[in-house]
């Protein structure tokens, strides 16, 4: 299976849009809800969370794990593919949801300055800014850490009304200090659920980059080049969904998230 590990419910709508472009792989989702949201925590935690999650799906047989949580794929990914992969599972892969989204950054950008939303976590590990300035060292980047965001989500509170308030008071915050955007990263995966209130508040010429779609080519394309990697991956269309909380509170938000039925199972990480 390809094991997709987040935070909590925004790694869904990374796995909904690989569920569209590469649906007869089969897929683990693994949703450690229990200690949402990661983008508070120090790196040090994110780090031992985000590796637990990876160990408990290579434990499961998964020989590719994509991190689609912006926090844990800034503050563990290097230090999980550098310094543990080469004695944990040399023969397995993990993948983060960042360097796909900044690569495409550049082949849409005019202004070339560019607004990054994001958790706290990932804002202040800088991830983007580095990895887009790597590419594009032209390219301005402007951030906005938005820390009410993802528990909106979470508590399945996006819709209603006040999400409003949030949601306008982190993009005038944004676009006041960089009217000249014309280009905006939403830099976590529980954003794409707040498309419909931000969507009405941007400025006219203003692209939004959501990462899901994003991520699930960049995955097609990595299993292209990586035929050896590709062969070892079961194609029997299932999809299995795991949560270190409440199963029955995840499959409800998550039903919503994919518009069909979920059942999960609580799962424990080992230490």
């Amino acid at each position: 299976m390809i094991g997709v590990f987040d935070s909590g419910y925004g790694g869904l709508t990374v796995l909904k849009e690989l569920l569209a472009l590469l649906p007869g792989y089969d897929y683990l989702y693994v949703g450690d809800n229990a200690r949402a949201p990661y983008g508070p925590r120090s790196f040090e935690s994110v780090y031992r969370y985000t590796l637990q999650g990876v160990k408990h799906l290579f434990d499961a047989g998964c020989p590719l794990v994509i991190l689609a949580c912006n926090t844990a794929s800034a503050k563990a990914l290097r230090n999980i593919q550098q310094r543990d992969l080469p004695f944990l599972a040399p023969d397995r892969r993990v993948l983060g949801v960042i360097r796909p989204c900044v690569e495409a950054v550049s082949a849409v950008t005019r202004t070339r300055k560019v607004g990054v939303l994001g958790t706290v976590g990932t804002v202040q590990s800088g991830s983007y800014v580095l990895e887009i300035q790597k590419i594009d060292p032209s390219i301005e980047v402007y951030q906005e850490a938005c820390p009410m965001w993802v528990p909106l989500v979470e508590t399945n509170e996006h819709e209603g009304p006040g999400a409003d308030y949030f949601i306008e008071k982190h993009l005038r915050n944004l676009l006041s200090a960089a009217p000249s955007i014309d280009t905006l990263i939403l830099g976590c995966t529980h954003y794409p659920l707040l498309i419909p209130k931000i969507l009405p508040l941007l400025p006219p010429g203003v692209q939004l980059l959501d990462q899901g779609g994003i991520v699930a080519r960049s995955l097609q394309d990595y299993l292209w080049r990586h035929p050896e990697m590709e062969q070892r991956l079961t194609r029997q269309g299932l999809r299995h969904f795991e949560t270190t909380d409440a199963p029955a509170i995840f499959d409800s938000h998550a039903s919503v998230i994919l518009q069909q039925p979920v059942s999960s199972r609580k799962v424990t990480f080992k230490e």
